[in-house]
């Protein structure tokens, strides 16, 4: 049986697959977008219990990742709405990044990837979250175009603008130096 009948028949154990599944996925985009650990798990395990209650209006089987995606992007758009979220600093450590399988071959290679990872990091932070949104979905997530579009239902070109002017407010930030000043580094976008 497949995962979505078993979770429409209400089986705990499909819901443990569920989450074993899409579990670090769903994690690491709210962690991208919010930077907070307590946030993203309440976010996570929020749109668990929405998608077991609510798994009955999922159309199409096969969209269960994208279904799974939209309601942790709508529960932080929820969570950025609060008054009392906006006023809170995150703080955010980027020890925690998981590398991937890259290789690092010494301590000052380590350091040199640590500090770009940070530096972009913190300027992703620094941009509005309608631009954050799509860099993060786009970049670290990999969606295209339609698929973003259709997640956040808005219309394709809304996503391209949005990639293009976050891209360059992403640039402008990258370029400026801790001190303000304008510096020699260039972007990759």
């Amino acid at each position: 049986m497949h995962l979505v009948d078993r979770l429409k028949n209400k089986e705990e154990s499909a819901l443990q697959e569920l989450m074993s599944l899409y579990g670090d996925y769903l994690f690491r985009t709210a962690f991208l977008l919010l930077k907070d650990k307590q946030a993203c798990e309440e976010v996570v395990q929020d749109t668990f219990i929405t998608a077991y209650e609510k798994i009955n209006q999922l159309v199409e089987e096969e969209k269960l990742k994208s279904w799974l995606t939209s309601i942790t992007i709508n529960r932080c758009r929820m969570l950025m709405r609060k008054w009392s979220w906006k006023n809170i600093l995150l703080n955010f450590d980027w020890t925690e990044r998981v590398q991937g399988d890259e290789k690092v071959d010494g301590p000052e290679t380590r350091l040199i990837v640590n500090f770009e990872n940070k530096s972009l990091s913190e300027a992703i932070q620094k941009l509005d979250y309608k631009y954050r949104e799509v860099i993060i979905l786009y970049y670290f997530n990999e969606l295209k175009v339609s698929e973003i579009a259709l997640l956040l239902k808005m219309a394709e070109s809304t996503v391209k603008s949005r990639l293009k002017r976050g891209r360059t407010y992403l640039k402008d930030i990258l370029a400026k130096g801790e001190d303000g000043s304008v510096s020699e580094r260039k972007s990759n976008f």
